[in-house]
C-alpha cells in the first residue's frame, strides 16, 4: 500500500483493528474469513481524499458527486459491507461478480476467494473503474478484473462457464436481471427496491429462481445508472406541494386530488402501537404489496398542505389513491413528552369525500399485519425471470411486484402477534 510514513501505517493498522472489533461486537462480522479480510485490506488506501479516522469510521465515504451534489459513488458503510459479505457466503476458489465498483469491496472479496478464485468488479462510470484500476494494484490486488459496462447488459465475456458462484450488488437496484449469470446454488446479495423501500437481501438460486434466506436489512445505496435505473413515476398534486410516487404498479391520475387536500381529514384509529425507536418498515412493505393503488407520499417543506397534520416525516409515507380521495398512514404519540422514546399509535388519515373508506381499508390491512405477520422475522422473497409471466399491468396481484426483467413475490409467514419480536435491523446507511 502507499503511505506517507511509518506512523501513518501504524495508525491505519490500529484504526482498522478497532473497526473490526466494533463490527464483531455488533455481530456484523460473524465469520473468521470476513474478519480476516477486514483486518487485511487497507480501507484508507481506497479513500485517499479523507483523513484516516474518517476512512475507518463505520460510515460511508463518498468518492464521487454530480454537480448538484448527488453522490454517484461511495465506499459503503463497513457494517453493511460486512453483513452483505457474510450473506454472500463466499468460499475459497469462488468466482464472484461485484456490481458497483471502487476497489475496496472487491479487495475484501479477493481475500475471501483466495488465489484459486477470481473477482470481477464492474461499474458503468469510467471514473469509478479508473479508481479501481489504480488502487487495486497499489494494494496488492492486481488479479481483480475491472470492467466498465452497463450492468443491465453484462458482457458475455465476463460471465464464466457455468455462471458466477456469487454476485454482490453494491448499488441501489430496482430489478435483478442477473439470474442467468449466477450458477445453480449460487448466492446473490443485492439492495432491492420494492415500491421505494430498500432492502439488502441474500438469495440462493434454485431451479432458475432466487429464494431469500437471510433477514432483510434496511439500507440505502447510490442509485443504479444506465438502462437499469429506476423510474419513481412521481406525480404532483396541483397547487399543493404534495407528491405521489408509484415505483411498482401503475401510476394513477392525481390532478383530481387537489380539492381533497384543502379539507381536514378523517382519522381512523387502529389501536396498534409502535415504540419511538422501533422500526416498522415491514408494515409498509406489507401494505405496498397488499393494497392496490399503493403509492408513497411526500410533501415540500414549504408547500401549501396545511391539512397534512402531522406533516410527512423525512421519508415518504405509505398512501393509497381511491378516485378523488386519498388515505395515508400516520402515527400519533400516546401520552406526554416528545423524546422519541414513548409509544405511538398508527392512525390512517382520509382525504376527500370517500377518504374515510380508503382509510378504513388501509387500517384493516394494518390490523391484518398486526395479528398475522408482525411476529415474523421477515417474509420470504422469490425472484423469477419475467419471461413466461403476463405483465401485471393494471391488475393487482397481492404481494407481487412486476419488474422489467423479473417478477418478485413476497410470502408472509403467519405468526400470531403474541410471539412478536423486533423484526428488522434498524440502521440505515447510504453506501
Amino acid at each position: 500500500m502507499t503511505t506517507s510514513s511509518a506512523t501513518e501505517v501504524s495508525d491505519a493498522s490500529e484504526l482498522r483493528h478497532q473497526l473490526v472489533e466494533q463490527l464483531r461486537a455488533s455481530n456484523h462480522i460473524r465469520s473468521a474469513a470476513v474478519e480476516s479480510a477486514f483486518r487485511t485490506v487497507p480501507r484508507h488506501a481506497f479513500a485517499p481524499e479523507v483523513p484516516l479516522p474518517s476512512a475507518y469510521a463505520d460510515d460511508i465515504v463518498a468518492t464521487r458527486h454530480r454537480d448538484d451534489g448527488t453522490t454517484t459513488s461511495s465506499i459503503s458503510a463497513p457494517w453493511l459491507q460486512a453483513d452483505m459479505l457474510e450473506a454472500a457466503r463466499i468460499q475459497p476458489g469462488h468466482r464472484v461478480l461485484e456490481i458497483g465498483s471502487g476497489g475496496y469491496n472487491a479487495a475484501l472479496i479477493a481475500e475471501l476467494v483466495g488465489p484459486t478464485g477470481h473477482v470481477t468488479t464492474l461499474d458503468i462510470d469510467p471514473v469509478v473503474t479508473e479508481r479501481a484500476v489504480r488502487f487495486l494494484p497499489e494494494t496488492g490486488y492486481s488479479q481483480v478484473s475491472v470492467v466498465t459496462a452497463d450492468a443491465e447488459h453484462l458482457p458475455s465475456k465476463v460471465v464464466p462457464e457455468g455462471g458466477f458462484d456469487a454476485i454482490v450488488v453494491t448499488v441501489d437496484t430496482w430489478d435483478l436481471p442477473w439470474i442467468d449469470a449466477l450458477a445453480d446454488g449460487g448466492r446473490l446479495v443485492a439492495p432491492l427496491r420494492l415500491h421505494g423501500y430498500h432492502w439488502a437481501i441474500g438469495f440462493t438460486k434454485e431451479k432458475g429462481a432466487l429464494h431469500s434466506d437471510e433477514p432483510l436489512v434496511i439500507c440505502g445505496f447510490v442509485a443504479m445508472q444506465g438502462d437499469g435505473a429506476w423510474n419513481p413515476n412521481r406525480r404532483t398534486v396541483p397547487g399543493t406541494g404534495v407528491h405521489l410516487s408509484w415505483e411498482d404498479g401503475t401510476p394513477l391520475s392525481v390532478d383530481q386530488l387537489a380539492p381533497a387536500l384543502t379539507r381536514e381529514p378523517t382519522v381512523t384509529r387502529t389501536n396498534i402501537t409502535v415504540g419511538g425507536q422501533e422500526p416498522f418498515d415491514l408494515l409498509t412493505l406489507y401494505l405496498a404489496g397488499a393494497l392496490p393503488g399503493f403509492c408513497r407520499l411526500e410533501a415540500d417543506p414549504d408547500g401549501d398542505h396545511q391539512v397534512l397534520n402531522p406533516p410527512p416525516p423525512h421519508w415518504p409515507a405509505a398512501a393509497i389513491v381511491r378516485g378523488t380521495s386519498l388515505a395515508r398512514l400516520a402515527h400519533e404519540r400516546i401520552g406526554d413528552g416528545d423524546d422519541g422514546k414513548g409509544r405511538y399509535e398508527f392512525v390512517v388519515q382520509g382525504y376527500g369525500d370517500h377518504g374515510h373508506l380508503a382509510a378504513r381499508e388501509m387500517a384493516e390491512h394494518v390490523e391484518s399485519w398486526q395479528h398475522n405477520h408482525r411476529g415474523a422475522r421477515c417474509p420470504l422473497i422469490t425472484a423469477r425471470p419475467a419471461a413466461g409471466h403476463a405483465p401485471a399491468g393494471p391488475v393487482h396481484e397481492p404481494h407481487v411486484f412486476a419488474k422489467k426483467r423479473t417478477r418478485i413475490s413476497v410470502d408472509w409467514p403467519i405468526v400470531p402477534v403474541r410471539t412478536a419480536r423486533p423484526t428488522v435491523l434498524e440502521r440505515s446507511e447510504a453506501g
